[in-house]
């Protein structure tokens, strides 16, 4: 069982790892479903982690269907990422017709060799999920992170079985989103995933004295500078025993 944690910060990494995760998925913004990190977040999670480190490469949220603009940053961010050596990277590219763009995704692909990459969940948001399965394993992917096409991978566990069985070993398949202690043992049970993605998410509190809070979130309703997001070490521990026995049970 292959464990991965989305992580949004330097200290999540670190929580992560400690927790025994294989891989980490290093992101920004998690409001926006994840977007790019800074090539100092990026290297100095480099520097202090030593398990498997890939890098969403996502220009902004919303949709993935990007202008050349954002196709070229893109480009320049994976080249970014060779150079800090990461492990892999992260990303999805549609057409306007909700149909895996092969061309561009490929182009980045072979931009990013030798580095391993996934297509995130920009696959689920494709017409067809058989369609964009063979389209990611034509454009050279290494995994495919989908929920099933489901706001939560239970919902689409069934789905994401029968991906597994249609790839049939040429493509790695991967449930996220809402994976969690209460629902991790029903989405292998269903789909026989050996991979998992999840956040194990926690908050502490700032270490701030004082609080000016007139303006906590800097105007936005939606944060506060006063809870910190980072990864729960403990739960991570939990998943991978929960993952691992419901694996077990169904193989056997």
């Amino acid at each position: 069982m292959q464990i991965e944690v989305v992580v949004y910060n330097i200290e999540s990494a670190l929580r992560a790892q400690e927790g025994g995760a294989d891989r980490i998925e290093l992101c920004d913004n998690p409001g926006e479903g994840g977007t790019t990190p800074s090539y100092g977040t990026i290297e100095a999670v480099r520097q202090n982690v030593n398990m498997d480190l890939y890098v969403m490469i996502r220009p902004r949220g919303g949709d993935f269907l990007y202008s050349n603009y954002e196709f070229h940053s893109m480009k320049r961010d994976i080249h970014q990422c060779q150079k800090i050596s990461v492990d892999g990277v992260v990303f999805g590219i549609l057409n306007e017709e909700g149909v895996i763009d092969k061309k561009r995704c490929k182009e980045l692909i072979d931009k990013a060799k030798p580095l391993k990459v996934t297509c995130h969940r920009a696959f689920d948001m494709a017409r067809d999920p058989f369609e964009a399965l063979e389209d990611c394993i034509e454009a050279g992917f290494d995994r495919i992170l989908t929920s099933g096409g489901q706001l939560q991978a239970l919902e689409g566990a069934d789905l994401i079985g029968q991906l597994i069985k249609k790839a049939n070993g040429r493509i790695a398949i991967m449930p996220g989103s809402g994976v969690n202690e209460n629902t991790v043992e029903e989405i292998i049970k269903k789909s026989g995933a050996k991979e998992i993605h999840f956040s194990a998410t926690a908050f502490r509190e700032s270490g701030m004295k004082f609080k000016n809070q007139n303006i906590a979130g800097m105007g936005s309703l939606e944060g506060s500078e006063f809870k910190l997001r980072t990864v729960d070490a403990a739960r991570v521990k939990i998943m991978r025993q929960l993952a691992e026995a419901a694996l077990a049970l169904r193989v056997s």
